[in-house]
């Protein structure tokens, strides 16, 4: 059994990204990202200072926007669109959740396609759909470069994806079909859940359900991935998978943490780049 490490691939990843940083500085061009969170969500806060510390490892400019929960949301809009016209910001990512008195869907769509490194926007969501992405979404995009850089395949494959969300279950979907493997997505009106997983050579769990896929729903030698990110009674990180049980008889499978989370952050710097990039083609 091999354990996929996400923290390692991602350690390996960064490294990359940072020669490519270098290139684009010697060009005059330093890759930028702006992040925007309102309010005072405390889970929300640590992503947002995970994702500039990563930035700072490898080179990149960032700028973090605390904004007060009561903010209108006409005041959160003109942010996104100064925002937008700011030459040194390659990559807009709004924090999500919102507060309840702002419309979520009016936000990402005021952000410039070009600029959505976490591929939100509809536009680039319906790219995914035809295989044309230009940012993949981060999570999915982590998921396949643990499968790719670790060699296992996925044309012809049975994948099992528990968890239809917009943001991992429904584009990693599509990701998978356009990459040649046959996709099941389960949810939580799926009948015979247990069934349907044990036909998975690749199970991918992101529910958010500690302990939902156990070692009977995993056929010998699968490759399990699990994105779930959970917190059990004792108040320690847990993932959606059993990890010790199911570790006996899957072939490959991510530990939580450290395996899919730290791969989303780095997807999400390599789309920052690829954004400084195109803008450097285009000056």
């Amino acid at each position: 059994m091999k354990i996929l490490d996400g923290k390692k691939l991602a350690e390996e990843i960064k490294s990359e990204l940072r020669t490519e940083v270098l290139g684009l500085k010697e060009k005059g061009i330093v890759p930028g990202l702006a992040v925007v969170i309102v309010g005072e969500n405390s889970a929300s806060k640590i992503y947002v200072k995970n994702k500039k510390r990563a930035c700072e490892e490898i080179g990149i400019y960032s700028q973090v926007f605390e904004l007060e929960e009561k903010i209108f949301q006409d005041e959160l809009l003109e942010v996104i669109g100064k925002l937008n016209a700011d030459e040194k910001v390659h990559g807009i990512l709004v924090q999500l959740p919102l507060p309840a008195h702002i419309e979520k869907e009016k936000i990402i769509l005021a952000i410039d396609p070009k600029k959505d490194v976490d591929c939100f926007h509809p536009e680039n969501i319906g790219k995914v759909f035809l295989g044309q992405e230009i940012f993949p979404p981060c999570t999915p995009a982590g998921i396949l470069e643990i499968l790719k850089r670790s060699e296992i395949e996925i044309v012809g494959k049975d994948v099992v994806i528990v968890g239809r969300s917009n943001i991992v279950g429904k584009p990693l979907a599509l990701m998978m079909i356009n990459l040649g493997a046959t996709v099941t997505v389960c949810h939580s009106k799926t009948e015979n859940l247990k069934e349907k997983c044990l036909g998975a050579d690749i199970l991918v769990s992101a529910v958010g359900y500690t302990g939902l896929i156990t070692k009977d729903m995993i056929k010998q030698r699968a490759v399990v991935i699990d994105v779930g990110m959970n917190r059990d009674d004792e108040g320690k990180l847990t993932g959606d998978v059993d990890f010790l049980e199911v570790s006996q008889i899957a072939s490959a499978i991510t530990p939580v943490p450290g395996g899919v989370g730290p791969m989303t952050i780095t997807m999400l710097l390599k789309n920052t780049i690829k954004s400084a990039k195109f803008y450097a083609n285009r000056s």
